[in-house]
């Protein structure tokens, strides 16, 4: 297993850059399914404890659902709040990206950027 400074020192800048392609991301985080955060990129009204906390709940009640009304295996959630948006999306079986945004963002590139970043980190082979 990689150490865990060695994971956020690869994923991080990772992270800034998907950061970077909209303003109204406001932070971006990788987790493991548990919920420790491994790498963070936060505003600092966002707690990465709490984050990856809610994010591992989150994700093991979709995987339940999805798979009990036959969905298959989970691939992202999106939760739509009146203050913006959190997507959650699986980075191979050992790992979750969350990006929280304004509700100004625009959703597709959202996903778009979130999609290629997740992709990117699963490349590393580090998750």
């Amino acid at each position: 297993m990689i150490a865990k400074k060695a994971v956020a020192d690869a994923v991080t800048p990772i992270l800034k850059k998907l950061n970077s392609t909209s303003s109204d991301i406001q932070a971006s985080a990788m987790m493991s399914r548990d919920g420790h955060t491994l790498a963070s990129v936060l505003g600092e009204e966002v707690n990465s404890v709490r984050l990856g906390a809610m994010c591992a709940t989150l994700l093991s009640l979709g995987e339940k659902a999805s798979l009990e009304l036959n969905r298959g295996r989970l691939k992202q959630i999106l939760i739509h709040g009146e203050e913006g948006y959190v997507l959650l999306l699986r980075i191979g079986e050992k790992a979750v990206l969350a990006v929280v945004s304004r509700p100004s963002a625009n959703l597709g590139m959202m996903l778009v950027e979130a999609r290629r970043t997740a992709a990117e980190i699963a490349e590393l082979g580090i998750v």
